[in-house]
């Protein structure tokens, strides 16, 4: 599980400063990412550097599926969620009371953040075989609504994974020792 959560890792730092500097050759917003922060040197590079990222992105998450479903994990890290139990924990988390004694165990934030993260990761794998090859994904360019759309759903996607890697930092800091337990495990 440690492995596949640092691949993660790398493929989401390829595939993000790679993307950005796709996103420049024709942006959808009004803006562009800084050239310094962007991987590939230009359009052809960065598309290079973006495939390879997402066959690792791709084949890394059905392993990290796989493993969830087949040890029993997702059941026992994700399950059960609750409405009152995540309002709860909300509260005590922007109160800076969360308590995070038990590393093995998440909270009801953790739960529904990670469970996002990866619905996130298969809306951003969909929407980019629709950008990728949108002739050969009519029912998923449809259900996007088209080629543009389906470029708007994975900027958005991604955002959201690059907003969650940020928290995820964030909380790092603020609890160090999770770090260590990444690394090394328990």
């Amino acid at each position: 599980m440690r492995l596949t959560h640092w691949l993660n890792a790398v493929a989401i730092f390829i595939m993000v400063t790679s993307g950005w500097r796709i996103y420049n050759a024709s942006p959808i917003f009004g803006f562009e990412f800084p050239a310094a922060i962007t991987l590939g040197g230009w359009l052809g590079g960065a598309i290079l550097w973006h495939f390879a990222a997402m066959w690792l992105f791709f084949i890394n998450g059905l392993v990290y599926l796989l493993l969830n479903l087949l040890s029993g994990r997702w059941r026992s890290k994700f399950l059960p969620l609750s409405l009152r139990g995540l309002w709860h924990d909300a509260l005590q988390a922007l109160k800076g009371h969360l308590a995070h004694d038990d590393l093995t165990r998440y909270n009801m934030v953790q739960k529904v953040a990670y469970l996002s993260l990866i619905g996130a990761g298969v809306l951003v794998f969909l929407s980019g075989l629709v950008v990728w090859k949108p002739v050969q994904f009519p029912l998923l360019a449809t259900l996007m609504t088209g080629f543009d759309n389906a470029r708007v759903v994975h900027f958005w996607s991604m955002a959201f994974i690059v907003a969650f890697v940020a928290v995820h930092l964030v909380m790092v800091a603020l609890v160090p020792r999770t770090l260590r337990t990444i690394i090394l495990g328990r």
